[in-house]
């Protein structure tokens, strides 16, 4: 499905019945990375799964890439949709985009999972993203990149997008700006994530009010894939059904 929204075509998909789940992929992904996850939507739950802006099907790249857009984007969607509120599952960029959304307008936000998603990026990060090329990539990530973005120009750039995260200012999120968050947060994090130390996790924690920490053991960047699935399927969960409280 496809929309006119904010300057862009909006494509989406959804899968199962039920209670309204955002999944918001991260850079350089799109909508049906879920399926890497779950082998089918969560019982329960209605998964509604964009391509974030330039991503996959759908359009408005520019130059630079903002979070923050992309979080109204999302509640243009949702508005389209006829969905008042939402729990939402955001991995690394899309994580960022969640936490938007949660500082935007908290009360749409009921329950959130924020995986690999830091309130500002780190300098040695930073550093990481100043060096990101396609020769950086393994000819297997690029291959499966190629197919997620299809029209010419559009793979390299959304990677110069992400070389200009490290000039930019956005994630630049205060521990004031998150302490006006409501919305339960599971924060899931990797203890050996290239990007982002356990730090960074531990403050989001400390400065978002009604939040649980997991730290994924041996877990790299969005530690819920491949071996780490079936322990994420479990806990996320566990955590959107309230059993967390």
């Amino acid at each position: 499905m496809t929309m006119d929204t904010n300057g862009m075509l909006l494509h989406w998909d959804v899968h199962g019945k039920g209670e309204p789940l955002l999944w918001l992929h991260g850079s350089l992904g799109h909508g049906p990375d879920w399926q890497y996850i779950f082998k089918e939507p969560p019982a329960g739950y209605q998964i509604i799964a964009p391509d974030l802006r330039g991503h996959g099907r759908s359009t408005g790249a520019g130059a630079t890439y903002s979070f923050k857009q992309s979080a109204l984007d999302m509640f243009a969607l949702l508005d389209h949709l006829g969905v008042d509120r939402a729990k939402v599952i955001g991995l690394s960029g899309g994580g960022i985009t969640a936490l938007h959304m949660a500082t935007l307008e908290p009360s749409r936000v009921t329950a959130m999972v924020v995986i690999s998603a830091p309130s500002t990026f780190p300098e040695a990060a930073r550093a990481i993203q100043r060096s990101f090329s396609e020769a950086t990539l393994e000819e297997s990530e690029l291959v499966l990149m190629r197919r997620r973005h299809p029209r010419a120009g559009q793979l390299e750039l959304l990677i110069a997008q992400a070389r200009a995260f490290a000039d930019g200012d956005d994630p630049n999120f205060t521990r004031e700006q998150l302490s006006t968050i409501t919305a339960e947060t599971l924060i899931v994090f990797g203890d050996r994530d290239f990007l982002y130390p356990v730090s960074v996790a531990v403050d989001l924690r400390q400065a978002i009010p009604r939040s649980w920490l997991w730290v994924v053991p041996n877990g790299g960047h969005g530690p819920v894939f491949g071996r780490h699935a079936p322990a994420f399927i479990e806990i996320s969960q566990d955590f959107l059904s309230g059993a967390f409280r």
